[in-house]
């Protein structure tokens, strides 16, 4: 927020507004280099930098662990209820019960995320998150009976809840604005790996006996939690959490972690301090601030419709009914035996893998919009080819290839795009009051969406068809970039303030590129409506702060 190091000189620069702050306010940059001159070599000054970027980074790192857990029970459960039916003896509608009320629970979890996050600190509540989810896991895994399994993915759905709404927030309000984007996408990578490593388990553990394999397979779901266990003594808690707490110390000490210079330090601790009210003394109680989410103004309107809009979206086109549901969907295109089918499924683990890998690097270069465009045309095409391919009958083993390359193709372009900047966008486009609640809300949006369709994918592909279900599913992703079009800003290399202004213009929100020179300018009159002197050039050096 506001001044995040040396690295946002270069979109200042860009505005064409960072003449004056190497002028008058001296950048970061120089500022650091004439430290490193008087006080240490210059070959220590890099080093510094690169061990706060790789603390930062672990810290990121720890906090997505939780987002294995859900791409684990996601990716395990696809293969996982071939065996549970056949020992169970479950029905259709039973087994849409049981993989679809993850989500619908889950909604309890992030509702009370937003409120839990607030409480007890980002970094608890991911603790909190992973205790709930492991019990429900544990049941899981020993459960003797239809009901009991039910328990226990209802304690894997709360513990799920909290953990996705939780994760972005955290990375984001410790990362800087040039990182942000590709920090906040880890979570979605690493439930794409989650994901890979239950197909990687349905495979191997598809030779035991029905009655035990579905149990190892669920129960290796447990081993993530040891490392979890261990994060929680290497991650701070929220800079910005402690600020709200009016804790300034401890938020001086883990900003004092995540920046390179004490000078950065004191801009982003004020910054942070204005950011959350601390300057006024204002306290948001939990009822005002939603209140301003349940009647909000234009802005905070415009923010709800990108942010929860966007969390919709990535579910309803489908992503999870063909994650959860692949072995069907690969029987239906032709592919007999269940380990052939679930050979199949790694195959779409691992692609769905590597894309998310790919986004990573492009997030923070090519942008938000760009990737979400080329995602979303790409999930439409792909989701229209695999709907024909199921519909022509006797197509054998070009049929079978042509519905495999599109199962991957469309988990590839979910990857690059809507997948993993879904979750950066909802961490980025609110302000910090209501930050916690709202990507509470977008993260209730996004459950209700998964479980509405994977509870309802087995009985709607039984009366229209699967290929009639996923023809409909590239309908709703053509609207899917209209949506982008129409509804969300870039907001690449800006900081959480930059972003807030965006919405303040319905012009900007609808399509915005780069911050303008406008932007800046009521942006500077709405943090410093008057500026002390204290010296000549104090008035310039602050201005040229805030702009950057």
């Amino acid at each position: 927020m506001g001044l995040l190091g040396g690295q946002q000189n270069g979109n200042a620069a860009e505005n064409g507004i960072a003449g004056s702050e190497f002028q008058l306010g001296g950048s970061k940059t120089k500022y650091q280099r004439m430290e490193s001159e008087v006080g240490e070599t210059a070959e220590d000054a890099p080093l510094t930098d690169k061990n706060t970027r790789r603390y930062v980074l672990a810290c990121a790192i720890f906090a997505s662990l939780n987002s294995v857990l859900l791409g684990y029970d996601v990716g395990v459960m696809s293969g996982a209820i071939i065996f549970i039916q056949e020992d169970l003896k479950l029905t259709n509608v039973q087994l849409e019960l049981l993989v679809g009320i993850l989500s619908i629970v889950s909604l309890l979890g992030s509702l009370a995320g937003g409120k839990t996050s607030d409480v007890i600190g980002r970094k608890w509540t991911i603790a909190l998150a992973s205790i709930v989810f492991q019990t429900g896991a544990l049941i899981m895994a020993l459960a003797p009976n239809f009901t009991v399994l039910m328990i226990g993915r209802l304690f894997a759905g709360v513990g799920i809840g909290f953990g996705v709404m939780i994760a972005p927030v955290y990375i984001a309000e410790i990362s800087s604005a040039t990182a942000r984007g590709s920090l906040t996408s880890l979570p979605e990578i690493f439930v794409n790996f989650g994901i890979l490593l239950g197909y990687i388990s349905n495979y191997v553990f598809s030779g035991l006996p029905a009655h035990i394999s579905w149990r190892v397979m669920l129960g290796v779901g447990l081993i993530p939690s040891i490392f979890l266990g261990f994060s929680l003594f290497v991650i701070p808690e929220s800079p910005r959490w402690l600020v709200m707490q009016n804790r300034m110390e401890d938020a001086r000490m883990v900003l004092m972690k995540t920046n390179e210079s004490e000078k950065d330090v004191a801009d982003r601790l004020a910054e942070i301090q204005q950011a959350a009210g601390m300057a006024n003394a204002e306290n948001y109680e939990a009822k005002a601030i939603w209140r301003e989410i349940v009647s909000p103004n234009p802005a905070v309107r415009r923010m709800l419709i990108t942010g929860c809009g966007i969390q919709c979206f990535q579910q309803i086109t489908g992503i999870d009914a063909l994650v959860y549901y692949s072995p069907t969907i690969f029987k239906d295109a032709g592919i007999k035996g269940n380990t052939e089918v679930l050979a199949a499924t790694v195959v779409v683990g691992f692609t769905k893998t590597v894309f998310i890998l790919v986004a990573i690097f492009l997030i923070d270069r090519v942008g938000r919009k760009p990737l979400l465009y080329v995602g979303t045309i790409g999930m439409t095409a792909c989701l229209f080819v695999l709907s024909v391919a199921l519909a022509l009958p006797g197509q054998g083993e070009v049929g079978i290839g042509v519905a495999i390359l599109a199962v991957c193709g469309n988990v590839a372009f979910f990857s690059v795009g809507i997948g993993p900047i879904c979750w950066v966008l909802s961490s980025e486009v609110f302000p910090l009051k209501l930050r916690a609640q709202a990507s509470a809300l977008g993260a209730v949006g996004s459950r209700v969406s998964s479980g509405v369709i994977t509870m309802s994918f087995l009985s709607v592909s039984g009366a229209i068809t699967v290929a009639g279900t996923f023809f409909i599913f590239s309908l709703i992703s053509a609207l899917s970039v209209a949506f982008v079009h129409t509804c969300v800003p870039e907001t690449k290399g800006k900081t959480l303030e930059e972003i807030e202004m965006l919405f303040q213009d319905k012009g900007e929100w609808q399509g915005s590129g780069e911050v303008e020179m406008g932007d800046a300018e009521r942006l500077v009159e709405n943090k410093l409506p008057t500026i002390e002197p204290v010296t000549s050039l104090e008035p310039y050096r602050q201005v040229a702060r805030y702009i950057n």
